[in-house]
């Protein structure tokens, strides 16, 4: 081998177990929802609206506040449960809250302003994502 002749080297990569790839990706759709929510506020009169006890589904109220923790506390459990839980539970909990929740983004975004729809759509390629990972979740070969 000619010492002059330079050869790029190749990258090392490891293989990502399923569980890893779909517990990130309820991060980084937490990361999506959390941003939305916060450039939500410079809409003119969103913060007058909260201020005025006002929110997308009525007046503010214990149940409802406590509504939307439960709605988003959720995929911030994912994160953790996703690896935690036993592969076939994690599965269909990730088939069935994924596939909701994509849902529930698509029908938040009707009429929404343009950064919101942007980020809707990201968040419902993520949860896309997380619905296929877990839909072929990898089979264990027969013994």
């Amino acid at each position: 081998m000619d010492p002059t002749r330079k050869t790029a080297a190749k990258l090392s990569d490891v293989a990502i177990h399923v569980k890893l790839k779909i517990s990130t990706l309820w991060a980084a759709v937490m990361f999506c929802y959390i941003y939305g929510d916060i450039f939500n506020l410079f809409k003119p009169g969103k913060l007058e609206a909260m201020l005025a006890g006002r929110t997308p589904i009525g007046p503010t109220s214990q149940g409802v506040l406590l509504g939307f923790a439960i709605f988003m506390s959720i995929p911030s459990v994912m994160v953790f449960l996703t690896p935690a839980l036993k592969p076939a539970v994690s599965r269909w909990s990730n088939i069935a809250l994924g596939s909701v929740y994509t849902v529930i983004v698509l029908i938040t975004m009707s009429g929404a302003w343009l950064f919101y729809i942007y980020l809707g759509v990201v968040e419902v390629m993520l949860t896309g994502l997380i619905v296929w990972h877990a839909w072929t979740w990898p089979r264990r070969e027969a013994t």
